[in-house]
């Protein structure tokens, strides 16, 4: 007997499949060229949350903030042309940080489309090099199935973007489609003689060190990790803003691999004779320019174990390749009887030490001390707090004296992109609304995404951030004056009065100047009852947690 079909335009058929597939929340800046769609968010209001920002950049950012916290693709609604063009930032973020994310672009109609239309762009071509599937729908029959491959695609293996053209007139169609179920995530599991041979090389090992990175993982999968490095009684390192993997105030953990390593965990990673390297691409940034593991052959015994075949000898011979999925890999990981003694207690003990000492802040320039700052918030936040940030030189301090404590309290770029901390803290907001949220930016980060201050104030989001001022484009100037020292040219900035700024958008506002009045300002932000913003006035020679402008530049007038 043939199914009754109701016939439904294309947006409605669209937006149906998005809740057939679990999807509760959507970030959009609204354009024409998707009206039915937004027709159709309007229907199901009631199970799916659409969320209006002002730019499509911030609203990408929140769409892959999204994604990092649930695991699920966030998704993200734009028009055609410019609006494409804004959210690209959001999928390039979201490939480089393996993050499960579908972004819908309104597209022209098919009838005009490759005639140069008002705002046409091939949008398959324009994100084939960055998305992990860019496609363009042509037929109102194959939504479903479209969305449904998107949804797989963006989940399986490695995580990452997809991109779905959508014409405006099929979206104004109307048919009888049916629908599909919903998506089924599909991993490789490590074989029993994967795990036999990383048992047998940890046993031979003296100086083992196993560095967590990558995305793919959920609460679950770290508990997992956590009960087998306590059997191995292993180092742990975490890639570089992948903090959040394995607990910091574990005594296994030895730091993290990233911009401002210590010098001494990289000495400890050059050192091992076995990095078991769980979850992450080791990129450049984690490697240090792959100096730390080098490559193609690092002199290190290397396990390899990641979630896309891909990714397993593409820049490093391994000395043992395993493809799987992070909460497979890690709940078989769980299972392995553990060893009847080890060798390495000493060098984990010592690398824990190593880390505590690098945790102690040294003086800084200036009127507000950035490592007193983060020793304060480290002792004060919940447990479950979740940091947010984008990318300059503020990040140090943040990254090296705050402790966080387990999944997803972290939500930092790995791809280094500025303005990512605020719309990804409306993210975090939204998704956990019963958890603190605070979000770092520097004076130039903030404003790439301060508009979206609307949005947190249109939504009521109780959201805590804290604005570094400086007056400059700290990481520029700092390289500026490695190379070019004393040169100072395009790295100044001229600054808004940020309390007010935050004031017009209804946001509760304190500016601090010293460090000792910032914990009465941080209790001031947790009563308000509102969203704060916290501008904290810092000194420019402060660069970073280990040295200042003055001193680079001598330096580097030292070599010339």
């Amino acid at each position: 007997m043939k199914q009754n079909i109701p016939g439904r335009t294309g947006g409605q058929i669209l937006v149906d499949a998005l809740k057939i597939h679990g999807v509760d929340c959507a970030f959009c800046v609204p354009g024409e060229s998707f009206l039915p769609v937004i027709d159709a968010f309007g229907n199901l209001r009631d199970s799916i949350r659409l969320i209006v920002c002002r730019q499509e950049g911030g609203a990408a950012f929140m769409a892959e903030a999204y994604g990092k916290l649930t695991g699920r693709p966030g998704i993200c609604v734009v028009t055609r042309g410019p609006g494409a063009s804004n959210a690209c930032i959001g999928v390039h973020t979201a490939a480089q940080d393996s993050t499960p994310m579908i972004l819908l672009v309104g597209q022209v109609s098919t009838r005009v489309k490759g005639r140069e239309a008002w705002q046409e762009i091939d949008l398959p071509r324009m994100f084939g090099p960055i998305a992990k599937w860019a496609t363009e729908i042509d037929a109102i029959a194959r939504i479903p199935e479209i969305i449904s491959r998107a949804f797989h695609v963006a989940v399986s293996g490695r995580p990452g973007p997809v991109v779905v053209a959508c014409p405006e007139d099929i979206l104004y169609q109307v048919a009888e489609v049916a629908d599909l179920g919903a998506y089924q995530r599909t991993q490789a599991h490590p074989g029993v003689a994967d795990l036999l041979r990383l048992r047998e090389m940890l046993a031979a090992a003296r100086r083992p060190l196993l560095l967590a990175g990558g995305s793919g993982w959920n609460s679950e999968a770290c508990t997992s990790l956590r009960s087998f490095v306590e059997a191995y009684g292993l180092p742990v390192a975490a890639g570089f803003r992948r903090q959040d993997l394995f607990d910091n105030r574990h005594p296994n953990y030895v730091g993290d691999a990233g911009v401002g390593i210590s010098a001494k965990l990289a000495k400890r990673i050059i050192d091992a004779d076995l990095i078991l390297a769980v979850g992450g691409r080791l990129g450049e940034t984690t490697t240090s320019g792959n100096t730390l593991i080098a490559a193609p052959k690092p002199k290190q015994k290397l396990i390899h174990v990641h979630a896309d075949s891909g990714e397993l000898g593409k820049l490093y011979q391994s000395d043992l390749a395993i493809n799987a999925g992070m909460p497979e890999f890690a709940a078989a990981l769980r299972e392995l009887p553990g060893p009847q003694e080890t060798s390495w207690g000493e060098w984990t003990r010592q690398g824990r030490a190593d880390y505590l000492d690098h945790l102690k802040p040294g003086a800084m320039a200036g009127g507000i001390d950035m490592g007193a700052v983060m020793t304060y918030l480290n002792g004060c936040l919940p447990d479950d707090a979740i940091l947010t940030n984008g990318a300059g030189n503020y990040t140090a301090w943040v990254h090296r004296f705050y402790q966080y404590r387990g999944f997803r309290t972290q939500l930092a770029p790995t791809s280094g992109t500025m303005g990512y901390g605020l719309p990804a803290a409306i993210a975090a907001k939204l998704t956990h609304p019963e958890r603190s949220v605070v979000c770092f930016a520097g004076d130039g980060c903030f404003l790439m995404n301060g508009q979206e201050l609307a949005t947190i104030n249109q939504y009521r989001l109780n959201i805590v951030i804290v604005v570094v001022n400086n007056g400059i484009y700290g990481s520029i100037r700092m390289h500026q004056e490695i190379n070019f020292p004393g040169k100072v040219y395009g790295t100044t900035l001229e600054n808004p009065d940020f309390v007010a700024l935050a004031r017009a958008y209804g946001l509760h506002a304190e500016r601090i100047e010293h460090t000792g009045d910032f914990p009465a300002a941080f209790e001031n932000a947790l009563s308000a009852g509102q969203a704060t913003l916290l501008e904290l006035r810092t000194d420019p020679e402060a660069i970073t947690p280990r040295t200042t402008l003055s001193a680079l530049r001598e330096q580097a007038l030292k070599r010339r």
